[in-house]
């Protein structure tokens, strides 16, 4: 799976990359035909700190998505990888009861 982390406005540092790609990773255990993910990392409001992830998932016929906002973005990351979790489990399930 391609793994390509952008930071919008800020420099992101090796050790959030590194976080951020293992996060990623552990979504192969849902569904291991995943292609490429896309990592956008952004400060919705400099004066607030809001921090904003944004994933998307290429599965073959099939573009998942998740945002999360928080104060850390290893918090907002978490938080879309637990989404894009539950995205991929609803996912199975339906292939599963189409199949029978």
């Amino acid at each position: 799976m391609n793994v390509t982390i952008t930071a919008r406005k800020f420099k992101a540092r090796e050790t959030l990359k590194d976080y951020i790609k293992d996060e990623v990773k552990s979504l192969l255990k849902y569904d291991d035909s995943i292609i490429s993910a896309g990592v956008i990392l952004s400060f919705q409001n400099s004066h607030d700190s809001i921090k904003k992830a944004e994933i998307t998932l290429h599965i073959p016929g099939q573009t998942l998505v998740a945002t999360e906002q928080t104060e850390e973005f290893t918090k907002s990351v978490t938080l879309a990888v637990n989404k894009l979790s539950s995205q991929l489990k609803t996912l199975k399930s339906k292939r599963k009861s189409r199949a029978k």
